[in-house]
């Protein structure tokens, strides 16, 4: 079979749009309600994604008064989503700052079990400041901490899931043999951060381990992807930047001599699609009026760990001094780089820059008809740009729906897209070997 594009459905509030939870086309169930989560899981595996992802914040968000997010804990969530699917994949996010690992292993390791190897782990390394307030540290972590801690984490986990061999189960009655002598060892890891002695107490799972996805973009974040992450997710408003971190990211990858189609890079992708472009130019103006400008300007702080943008004007154009160097920032790193790029090139005043991020918070917005959006994809997919995209509906379910219905048919009659779910585990839809067990 020719090569395939690849899709998973990033959910976020009722859309990824900063206003999508007041419009009139978004879903009306409550943010605790899970019927809300399989509902949009279940539309996705009818259209045939590779994968549904829930993100996560480990603080409350400022804006809380004035923007919803995402309440249900996500992997407790995934156990509910898995006995509510089949066949597609189930990714969450998890923090290797603030979270140990013997229990994440055995959390993932359930999951993938309860769900036959449909699971997938954002492995994230936290930047949030409120965070760290709220698991007991003093400061924030730096940059560089956090990627060393999330090392050895690597480590550990993969050691976990590594502790028992593929074969360790007998389950014989007649002769009263569970499992094998031998063939479940403890790890005896002692490190800078962590001490841990394994095995672990959940056997290997379907897929030997769970499928490892990373969505750091900085020099160190893209390293550790080139070492770990089987699935990247990544934000880019422009093609071009999009294309040169594909590039660097394979090269890194074939650098750690590991085979570069055994890593899936997916763009962020927000659509808005219209009948015509005057049909798309009118939704997505109807909704970015929804916007409240305050919601963005905290937003925007957040990203520059606290930064405070309260004394510059509206509809002034911003400076590259109005923000501060991104290489002192120990938030999300990549991303303020992006943003301090874009008013670079663009001259954007803070209302333009907040309608910007508003949208989809630094990820390619798409606005026009489902033949023009079929053909970006394919540019991309084709071009040396994407293996595949993390759709991010601007409004949930309406857009998801849409797509599905008006952007997969056109997919699929190019030959790009599946017709049919061929395998049953989330390596499967990847196309991703399944590790050994080191027995």
């Amino acid at each position: 079979m020719s090569r395939q594009l690849h899709l998973n459905l990033f959910t976020q509030s009722r859309g990824h749009h900063e206003a999508s939870w007041r419009h009139d086309k978004a879903s009306e169930l409550a943010m605790t309600d899970v019927r809300y989560l399989k509902e949009t899981a279940q539309k996705a595996e009818a259209g045939l994604f590779d994968s549904i992802f829930l993100a996560d914040a480990l603080s409350l968000w400022a804006d809380v008064a004035r923007a919803p997010h995402n309440w249900l804990e996500p992997i407790t969530a995934l156990a509910a989503l898995a006995g509510a699917t089949e066949r597609i994949g189930l990714i969450a996010t998890a923090s290797t700052t603030y979270s140990e690992p013997y229990n994440l292993a055995r959390q993932f390791a359930s999951i993938d079990h309860i769900s036959e190897g449909r699971v997938g782990w954002n492995v994230v390394t936290s930047w949030s400041a409120a965070a760290a307030g709220n698991y007991g540290d003093e400061r924030q972590v730096s940059h560089a901490e956090r990627y060393e801690r999330a090392e050895e984490f690597m480590a550990v986990a993969k050691g976990l899931w590594d502790s028992w061999a593929d074969d360790a189960i007998v389950d014989d009655r007649a002769s009263g043999s569970y499992a094998k002598d031998g063939r479940i060892r403890p790890i005896d890891h002692a490190g800078k951060y962590y001490r841990v002695a394994g095995p672990l107490n959940t056997p290997r799972g379907p897929q030997g381990r769970p499928v490892l996805v990373q969505a750091g973009s900085s020099d160190t974040g893209r390293g550790f992807a080139a070492r770990h992450a089987e699935a990247i997710f990544t934000a880019h408003m422009e093609r071009d930047t999009a294309a040169a971190f594909y590039a660097d990211i394979k090269a890194r990858v074939k650098a750690e001599g590991r085979s570069v189609d055994q890593v899936t890079v997916l763009p962020g992708l927000s659509p808005m699609i219209g009948g015509t472009e005057v049909e798309a130019n009118r939704l997505a103006e109807e909704l970015n009026a929804l916007a409240d400008p305050e919601v963005g300007r905290k937003r925007l702080s957040g990203r520059f760990g606290g930064y405070d943008f309260s004394h510059l004007a509206m509809d002034v154009p911003l400076r590259v001094e109005d923000f501060p160097d991104p290489a002192t920032v120990e938030a999300a790193r990549s991303r303020t780089e992006l943003i301090v790029g874009i008013v670079e090139r663009e001259g954007l005043t803070l209302r333009q820059l907040l309608t910007r991020l508003a949208q989809a918070r630094g990820h390619y917005s798409f606005v026009g008809t489902p033949e023009q959006l079929a053909d970006l994809m394919e540019d991309w997919f084709t071009g040396g740009v994407s293996d595949g995209f993390n759709l991010m509906p601007p409004v949930l379910p309406w857009m998801l729906d849409v797509f599905i219905a008006e952007v997969v048919p056109i997919l699929q009659k190019r030959g790009i897209f599946r017709t049919a779910y061929e395998g049953t585990t989330l390596r499967d839809h990847l196309g991703l070997e399944r590790p050994g067990d080191r027995w």
